[in-house]
């Protein structure tokens, strides 16, 4: 059976090469790794798409999914930081309900 995911490095590649050539040098570090995770890809997002509309900002929150990983790697970056549930919700644009809710299922 085929692989099911996106090609995320090569989409991204392709977006900054053709969109944003200027922001590759920040891009490189996370575009080097041989598998990107969610939170690379939301990395990437920010480093390359900072600013967005606000509606298709909304609208692209809705739609976002967080594997085990991902979510793990957020709650570790609120710990390393010392982040409240409300600054996590605002650096990762996610709901404080969503952040509270990772916390009881995974702590």
């Amino acid at each position: 059976m085929k692989n099911l995911t996106p090609d995320y490095k090569r989409i991204y590649t392709d977006i900054i090469e053709k969109k944003f050539p200027q922001k590759r040098s920040f891009c490189e570090k996370i575009l080097t790794k041989s598998r990107l995770s969610s939170f690379d890809i939301l990395q990437l997002n920010a480093l390359i798409f900072s600013h967005t509309e606000k509606e298709t900002s909304k609208i692209n929150q809705q739609l976002r999914s967080y594997d085990q990983q991902s979510i793990f790697k957020i709650l570790e970056y609120q710990k390393k930081y010392n982040y409240t549930n409300t600054q996590l919700a605002q650096y990762f644009n996610l709901s404080r309900n969503t952040v509270a809710k990772w916390k009881k299922l995974y702590k």
